[in-house]
Formats: C-alpha cells, structure tokens, sequence
C-alpha cells in the first residue's frame, strides 16, 4: 500500500507538472484563439485491466467518460464489471457484479485556449447488482471430538443483491498526444444502501470495493482517454482578453 501512494503521488506530481508546461507552450504557439472544443472524452481504467493479469482472484474493466457542458462544469460517467475471490482465514468467497456511477465534475485548471486538461473535484452516484458465492467457510470448534478440529462447511451462492452510495472525487487529466488524455482519481465512499443475503454480509461490493470499514470505503483509477470533438464554441472577446493576460 505504501509503494502504490508513493506511486500515485509521483504520478501527481509529474502530470501536473506536465500540464503547466503543456498550458506554457500552447500559449506561445497561440496568437488569437477564438473558439473552445466541446466534445466527449471516453476512455478506460488501466489499473484495473492490467490488475486482472497479475491478480489471479481478480477480475475487472471499467469504462470512463466525460462530456463538457460548460466552460468548467463536464458531466462523468463509470460503468465496469468485476469479479473478485477473496480467501482468508475462515473464509472464502467470490464477488461478481457489474456497477454505473454517474456525477459531474468541476475543472478548477484555468485552460489556456484549445485545451482541455484538468484538475478537478467531482461527485458520484453510484449504484451495483452482483452475486456473492461463499465458497467455503469454517466454524471454531472450541469443543472438538476426537481432535477434529474447526468445521467447514460447504458454501452457497445469494444473487440478486445491490449497492448504493455517494462519491467524493479528485483528480487530474492532462492531454500527452493530440486528443489522448492520461489522468487518474482519488475517490472517497460513502455507502447510502447495501442489500445483504440473511446469513452473510456483503464483504466486498463492485465499483465500491471492501467494507470492512463499515460504511466508508476508498479507491482510485489511473485511465487513458480519447477526445472526440464535437463542436467548437466562440469564445467572448472579453475572456479572450483574459486568456491573453495571464
């Protein structure tokens, strides 16, 4: 956990770092811009690809999309699927579902003119069915019988269960090749419903991840993106103005 922070906060630290830098040359290349591109931006979670390779008890993908309504405000949107096998002491059991969490983002980066990379804060709702199988589970046998030990016990397979809760996001998306955005998230979850099998809770959620911690829950994604531009909008002469003065 300590290497993937350090990870995520070089990675920060460079993609911002590479936004300024970006912002600084295309405001020398600029001589009077005077239109804005709105468009979609789609795109898909690398972490989460690339952890279904070297995790063998995990399986997931997740898409990401966002559209521009304004000049900072962009509606965002998550859809994905996982399916996660946790073994622990005890206990061992499969989660498999699929989630959408939709929300919109505030770009707090000023954008010199034809830009659209950000630094933002968003918010999500998200909502997620899924199944969770309990493939095995032991009970303590404080009183065993000819030395028999704990007891395990087959498991058994509740469907039909679903998730609700509330995001809090932060985030950065900076523009590396014409139109191809990298970015990555922190989230912070708050879970607002959570439908559980009578005898079994519901230990890990798709798209909200473990609640060991009762209702809060943490992640984050690390994407790669595609801009399409749709329209372009003109520009009024007076923030043309104070594009130029910055």
């Amino acid at each position: 956990m300590k290497h993937t922070l350090k990870f995520i906060f070089s990675l920060s630290f460079l993609l911002v770092s590479f936004v300024g830098t970006a912002q600084e040359e295309k405001k020398k290349d600029s001589i009077a811009p005077k239109t804005e591109k709105f468009g979609i931006r789609v795109g898909v979670d690398l972490f989460k690809l690339t952890r279904s390779f070297y995790e063998d008890n995990y399986r997931g993908i997740e898409l990401v999309g966002d559209y521009r309504l304004t000049k900072k405000y962009f509606i965002a949107a998550e859809l994905g699927n996982e399916s996660k096998t946790v073994d622990e002491l005890n206990l061992n059991f499969t989660t498999e579902g699929t989630y959408l969490k939709a929300g919109f983002d505030y770009n707090a980066y000023e954008n010199w003119l034809d830009m659209e990379n950000m630094i933002y804060l968003g918010l999500r709702y998200g909502v997620s069915s899924f199944s969770q199988t309990l493939n095995e589970y032991q009970i303590y046998n404080s009183d065993p019988y000819f030395n028999e030990g704990d007891i395990s016990y087959p498991g058994e397979k509740f469907e039909g269960l679903s998730a609700q809760w509330a995001e809090v996001v932060a985030g950065v998306k900076a523009e590396v090749f014409k139109n191809v955005y990298v970015g990555f998230s922190m989230r912070l979850n708050y879970l607002i419903s959570n439908n559980k099998p009578e005898s079994f809770d519901n230990l890990y959620i798709p798209g909200f991840n473990r609640t060991y911690n009762g209702k809060f829950g943490a992640g984050f994604n690390y994407t790669v993106s595609y801009f399409l531009p749709l329209y372009k909008s003109t520009v009024k002469t007076k923030e043309v103005k104070d594009a130029k003065g910055k």
